[in-house]
């Protein structure tokens, strides 16, 4: 098995431990919603900060990683790269520091208020970005997604147990979700160095010679701007900021459930990378449409599936959780919306990637920026002109999310003349619908259990049996021992 294989199976495998981690933790969260939504916050806002401190240099660290090697300086764009975090850090840290003499008004805002604890994060997350960028160079991504996807769910559940169930103060509990993000840090350092002993070397030479640093800062500019699409990060912040600790955290709970949808998602980049790529190379745009039509619809497909248990089994679930899940029932209809949004987009497959590989890939940075600017918009007015709250938040990321895939597909049909669409995904909507309506029209039993089972039990046999007569989706491809067997190998 080569090297990618082997990273790429072993990156699927930690990404589902992550995602079985975060689907456990739900029950333990939701004993003490403000404490956990304190945590999210905390981790939101320094995430939304991130990109005003790395401004793209860690995508630089990518794009400009073969050049450097050849010329024996990677070392030395490493170094440099650091060296401009922390002064970027302090510039930032001088400007944030100055705001309320200009705005007294941010002093009652809890970004300020927690400053102590989301201002060091800023810092050691944005060392991380530089960190993992580089360690891609060497076709290494499984332990950058243990310390990426892993070890942040660890920190919350590590605290969150540590003040809930040992009682420890909400310091010391907090000391703790920072230190695991320290360790994250001393763990990329380590790695780093293991994969080729680190030589500090802060010289500008290379960087002077034919104005080297003008190309570094300008491809380093585009990808800053393109970081403004986190509109995940920026829900948190803005629901974290002007409604509640319980809101986010309840969000953040719906959020871990709605991410099964993407599952299917997982990896299809990578897999699907350097097909774009000789496809746009060659020019075949008649392959590339047949292979974009496929893919979405398989994505879709299986994301549709996952859709409808999860509507049908909801209401049930969360009578497992404390206090019956007062709060997450009250919000169900984020999950329909929602997750409708998610499904729109698995539906357009890799409809950015193609523009990304393109030579139009800035046409990305600009639709990124209309995603930022329609959500945090959005968000503002469903915030203060409405009493919706999360249902608001959930319509404003539904219309932003599809808005942006729309641009995205009429930009690539007119220009490439590729479409993600196909009658089958029609036929796949309409199965999932009928199975969803008669689950829910099903007699209701006493045990909470069985309707937990069963409901979403009658939605896979009903999408099975419509399956078997559309033929949509080659099941018996999967649902057998050979493929099993061949998922196994390692050679």
């Amino acid at each position: 098995m080569s090297v990618v294989a082997r990273q790429g199976f072993k990156y699927s495998v930690i990404g589902y431990i992550a995602t079985l981690i975060g689907m456990f933790s739900i029950f333990i969260f939701t004993n003490n919603l403000f404490f956990y939504g304190t945590l999210r916050y905390l981790m939101s806002a320094a995430e939304m900060l991130v990109p005003f401190v790395v401004l793209g240099i860690s995508y630089s660290n990518v794009k400009f990683f073969g050049r450097a090697q050849e010329d024996g300086k990677n070392q030395n764009m490493l170094s440099l790269s650091l060296a401009l975090i922390f002064i970027n850090f302090l510039l930032f840290l001088v400007i944030f520091l100055l705001i309320p003499f200009f705005f007294p008004e941010f002093t009652k805002m809890k970004i300020w208020e927690n400053k102590k604890f989301i201002l060091p994060l800023v810092l050691i997350l944005s060392l991380c970005a530089v960190f993992n960028r580089y360690i891609s160079n060497y076709k290494r991504i499984v332990v950058s997604n243990i310390f990426d996807n892993l070890l942040p769910k660890l920190a919350n559940l590590g605290s969150f147990c540590l003040f809930f169930y040992f009682q420890f103060s909400e310091q010391i509990a907090l000391a703790f979700f920072f230190g695991m993000f320290a360790l994250m840090l001393t763990g990329y350092i380590y790695y780093t160095n293991k994969l080729e002993k680190v030589k500090l070397d802060f010289s500008r030479d290379y960087f002077k010679k034919d104005n080297f640093y003008k190309e570094f800062a300008a491809y380093s500019f585009f990808g800053f701007l393109g970081t403004f699409g986190n509109h995940m990060a920026i829900n948190n912040y803005m629901i974290g900021e002007f409604i509640g600790e319980e809101e986010i955290a309840v969000y953040s709970i719906l959020l871990a459930l709605i991410s099964l949808i993407s599952i299917p998602q997982l990896g299809l980049f990578n897999i699907s990378a350097p097909i774009i790529r000789k496809n746009l190379a060659d020019g075949d745009m008649e392959e590339l449409d047949r292979f974009h039509k496929k893919t979405s619809l398989t994505i879709y497909f299986l994301g549709a599936v996952l859709f409808s248990c999860i509507m049908v089994g909801f209401p049930y679930l969360i009578n497992f959780m404390p206090k019956k899940g007062d709060l997450l029932k009250m919000y169900e209809p984020v999950i329909w919306i929602w997750g409708s949004a998610v499904l729109i987009d698995l539906a357009t497959g890799f409809n950015g990637n193609i523009i990304s590989l393109s030579k139009y890939y800035k046409f990305n940075i600009i639709v990124m920026l209309l995603l930022a600017g329609l959500t945090i918009s959005l968000n503002w007015y469903f915030i203060n002109h409405t009493n919706l709250s999360l249902v608001g938040i959930a319509l404003s990321t539904a219309i932003s999310v599809t808005i942006y895939n729309v641009i995205k597909v009429i930009f690539n049909y007119f220009m490439f003349k590729v479409s993600p669409f196909s009658i089958e995904m029609i036929f796949v909507s309409i199965i999932c619908t009928l199975a969803i309506t008669v689950a829910i029209i099903l007699p209701v039993f006493e045990n909470q259990f069985i309707n937990l089972i069963y409901k979403p039990a009658v939605v896979l046999i009903l999408i099975f049996i419509g399956n078997h007569f559309t033929k949509i989706f080659p099941i018996e491809e999967y649902l057998n021992m050979k493929f099993i067997k061949s998922v196994l190998k390692f050679k």
